[in-house]
């Protein structure tokens, strides 16, 4: 579907949505406890549903309560009747070949869209054989389909590069926890995404079991039991980077509520970069509040550990009256779409110049860009939200095609920022 963004001012209050990644890791943590966890204000949305299925194909219990999921666990999960299809989702895809291992006996297959099947989860394979799981990808690609062999984690040592997927080290982590022996993971080069692991450690420890660790250097982890949990899920600062963005490039006003920075989420650095831009930020009792401002300058931003960032920032640069430098991102290559090639791609179409680097891009950006034109999401979730906020504020407006790619993680996003005076039309 193709949404047409008319030039708007926007202004008002809107909630976050619950974080994809919070979601993630409690469903996983909680399938693997014996005890009852109720998880509340869970994200329901096309990726989340992937972990939530993939763990009922492994015969854990979850149930939808009025506010969120009622989820009993096991400590050695049931062979799959099925395929576990993760959709679009590479977080379910990485932390459930991990799990899949902790099946008593039998062998369970992973794949997902055509997305899916081009993500790398190579190293991945070789940790987890390291560790005494037979595993393999069914092309020999080191991508799905892949096949793990259930009968437990034996344990041991591994080493693992960390320049890739931070999502790697969150599925060897949480695999340990029910493994025969303690697992010891050992990062071979720079890890990136760093916040996300921040978050799965602090999860664990929620679960009321610990991670050792040298820094970002190595991790150890024993076989421990899983206590039951009441959980809220905090609100997602990636999905609501587009309703910061929306404020910024439009010189409007908004507060988003249910934003808290006590647990870690790599994209809060959204709030970083909008005041790199001009705009002012606070950070009020449950939310922030932006009013966007510009100011012409050349901003150098390191999104290592925020690469999801990368398609809103490149929407901000693109009417930024300087030079923006985006790197240290070359593994978001490696997402729903390689967001380098395609996000430089794209706004050429406005006649923005971006120049592509290994790691990231130069944008150089001007106030004059006049829209009118169609830019295609590539079925990226992220491209389609930055380039529709970005039509915001371009004379001409702006066709994005892609809509129904939001469900992945912002189910709600077209609504919302409709809310919040954005005018949109469809078709």
């Amino acid at each position: 579907m193709i949404v047409s963004v008319k030039p708007s001012k926007i202004h008002g209050a809107v909630e976050a949505p619950p974080s994809k990644s919070y979601t993630h890791r409690a469903v996983a943590l909680a399938s693997l406890s014996e005890e009852k966890t109720i998880i509340r204000k869970p994200l329901i949305a096309r990726d989340t549903k992937a972990s939530i299925n993939a763990s009922k194909k492994l015969g854990v219990n979850i149930a939808e309560t009025h506010d969120g999921l009622e989820v009993k666990g096991l400590r050695r999960f049931r062979c799959p009747d099925d395929v576990v299809n993760v959709e679009n989702s590479g977080t379910t895809l990485r932390i459930y070949t991990g799990l899949s291992a902790l099946v008593a006996d039998g062998y369970t297959v992973l794949t997902g869209d055509e997305s899916i099947r081009r993500r790398p989860v190579g190293p991945l394979l070789k940790s987890l054989h390291d560790l005494g799981v037979e595993c393999w990808s069914t092309r020999g690609t080191g991508t799905a389909p892949v096949v793990v062999k259930g009968g437990g984690v034996a344990g041991g040592e591994t080493s693992i590069k960390g320049s890739e997927s931070s999502q790697y080290i969150t599925s060897l982590l949480l695999a340990g926890l029910a493994a025969a022996e303690p697992v010891q993971v050992s990062i071979v080069d720079e890890l990136v995404s760093k916040p996300y692991v921040e978050a799965t450690v602090k999860m664990v420890e929620l679960f009321g079991a610990k991670i050792d660790r040298e820094g970002f250097r190595r991790f150890t982890v024993k076989p421990q039991s899983l206590n039951g949990v009441d959980f809220t899920v905090p609100g997602d600062f990636g999905s609501a980077a587009f309703l910061v963005a929306a404020a910024h490039l439009t010189g409007g006003h908004v507060r988003i509520n249910n934003l808290d920075t006590s647990l870690p989420q790599a994209d809060s650095a959204i709030l970083r970069v909008a005041e790199a831009f001009g705009s002012k930020v606070e950070v009020v009792d449950g939310g922030v509040e932006v009013y966007g401002g510009a100011r012409d300058a050349d901003v150098e931003l390191a999104l290592t550990d925020s690469p999801d960032l990368v398609p809103v920032a490149a929407a901000i640069a693109a009417l930024n009256n300087g030079r923006t430098r985006i790197y240290g991102v070359a593994h978001a290559r490696l997402k729903e779409s390689d967001r380098i090639s395609t996000v430089a791609a794209e706004l050429r179409k406005l006649g923005v110049k971006v120049l592509e680097q290994a790691d990231g891009m130069v944008v150089e950006g001007s106030r004059e860009v006049e829209g009118g034109v169609v830019l295609d999401s590539h079925g990226d979730h992220r491209l389609f939200m930055a380039f529709t906020v970005l039509g915001l504020a371009l004379k001409n407006g702006l066709k994005v095609a892609g809509a129904e790619s939001a469900d992945v993680s912002y189910p709600n996003f077209l609504n919302d920022i409709i809310k919040i005076g954005a005018q949109l039309s469809f078709g």
